[in-house]
């Protein structure tokens, strides 16, 4: 048992590990875009590009690649895919950051598909070795996981901070042209915001190559020390269902659409991909960058990680008492209330504490979204698990994309506006989801069934499932 629990639990730790070594240099990257390749909304538009992209391949690459390279091999190869996209920053272009952008946006899907489906069946796995609930491991375990990911945004910021703090160029915002921070911020003055000074080169050179050089550590982690947990029922795919079920396969994350319950997560899944890149690009660039410098959004953006990696861990664990409803509830006044406090603040130098409140509060309620709502589809769909977290990765970024598509061509306010509107739709259905849930509860799920293929036999197939149960 000590030996099954210490595996299970390297494994977890890995597989964080690993996304905070890779978010260390992605997110980073994210958070400066708006600000550092602001030329035409270059930048923005990058972003947008990423998670076009994603939301093409979720439509049929992750189930795909976990059937049939396995978890493991799926997060290392989506994690090389990451990495171009640092190198593409080294010579910034419209060449080389669309086309970087598409590649990892290609490999966004498979990654987070595969990384859910890991932990899910590390939960499921654990909870019926040991007569637990399944999940109230999967919910631990994203809660954990949740913790270091969202600690990568303390390291890579505080990188960005600490390079670009040595720069040479950096000036106080003049007064007057603070009046075109905040949501006064208009497509007529998107080129006129406050401070647009873009660091040196060569400080931009250095960070990009820490970032290349974090993001390799983070593919060499996974590949040598996480256990290919599945690796025997990707065998089994590839030997007796790959041509037979390709097709299905290929297709599995829009039939699982064909779910009520997963229609009404959508707008839910949405609005988490929108809240984020509010703050990652427009909250930084409008309020923080315009008002304080571009060397100040790592320092900010660092509170918002370390609240969101605190608060993960503790929702993760808090879940299993409280249940989910109070903190996606939370979650939404916290956010609520950042929402209505950026329609009438005008940010100034001088109210230094907000710009650290905000981002501090945002984590609060990011953390609910991210925790909650990934474990959320892990048991709802525990027997579809790929598809159903392709879905979500689908979902999510399309919300990033239109947000950062619109970013150049509509009002601050009117940003807003659009996402209160967002965020109290998602609320309505979500609850309705719980009331389903509270009416037809979804049964527990049989591990035998994971993978279970239509002819095969189910005493062999269980078999195997104990045997990897026994190894880990």
């Amino acid at each position: 048992m000590k030996k099954f629990m210490s595996r299970t639990t390297k494994n977890v730790l890995v597989v964080s590990f690993g996304f905070l070594l890779l978010f260390t240099a992605y997110g980073g990257l994210q958070s400066l875009q708006s600000s550092l390749n602001a030329e035409d909304g270059m930048g923005v538009i990058s972003l947008s590009v990423i998670y076009g992209a994603t939301i093409l391949s979720s439509m049929f690459l992750p189930p795909i690649m976990i059937k049939n390279l396995g978890c493991k091999w799926t997060i290392v190869i989506a994690m090389g895919c990451y990495m171009t996209y640092s190198i593409g920053n080294l010579v910034p272009g419209w060449a080389s950051l669309m086309t970087t952008s598409a590649i990892l946006g290609i490999g966004g899907a498979p990654l987070w598909s595969a990384k859910c489906t890991y932990l899910t069946i590390s939960g499921n796995m654990r909870g019926q070795k040991h007569n637990k609930k399944g999940q109230d491991l999967i919910n631990q375990y994203f809660g954990f996981f949740f913790f270091l990911f969202q600690s990568s945004g303390v390291w890579g910021n505080l990188m960005s901070s600490l390079i670009f703090g040595q720069d040479s160029n950096i000036v106080e915002v003049p007064e007057e042209n603070l009046q075109f921070c905040g949501v006064t911020t208009c497509h007529d003055n998107f080129t006129i915001i406050g401070n647009s000074t873009r660091p040196e080169r060569h400080l931009v050179n250095t960070l990009i190559g820490c970032y290349i050089g974090v993001g390799v550590l983070a593919m060499i982690c996974v590949a040598v020390f996480l256990d290919n947990i599945d690796q025997g029922l990707a065998k089994e795919f590839r030997k007796n269902k790959g041509n037979e079920l390709f097709f299905s396969t290929f297709l599995a994350t829009l039939k699982l659409l064909r779910d009520p319950r997963l229609l009404l997560l959508i707008p839910l899944t949405m609005f988490s991909g929108m809240e984020q890149s509010f703050l990652s690009g427009e909250f930084t660039k409008n309020y923080v960058t315009c008002a304080l410098g571009i060397h100040y959004v790592g320092f900010v953006m660092i509170c918002f990680a370390a609240a969101n990696s605190l608060c993960s861990f503790a929702f993760g664990r808090l879940a299993q008492y409280t249940g989910r409803i109070p903190l996606f509830c939370l979650a939404a006044l916290t956010n609520l209330g950042c929402f209505v406090a950026l329609l009438f603040w005008e940010p100034h130098p001088n109210q230094l504490p907000v710009f650290f409140v905000i981002p501090a509060l945002w984590g609060l309620a990011d953390a609910v979204w991210q925790t909650q709502t990934n474990a959320l589809y892990g048991i709802l769909f525990s027997e579809n698990k790929e598809a159903a977290f392709a879905n979500y990765c689908m979902w999510e970024s399309l919300g990033f994309a239109i947000a950062f598509a619109y970013s150049t061509f509509i009002c601050l306010s009117t940003k807003i506006y659009i996402a209160l509107a967002v965020l109290a739709f998602s609320m309505v259905t979500y609850l309705y989801i719980e009331y389903e849930e509270y009416k037809h509860p979804t049964p527990p799920v049989i591990m035998e069934d994971l993978y279970k293929p239509e002819k095969a036999d189910l005493k062999e197939l269980n078999d195997k499932v104990i045997i990897a149960q026994t190894q880990m």
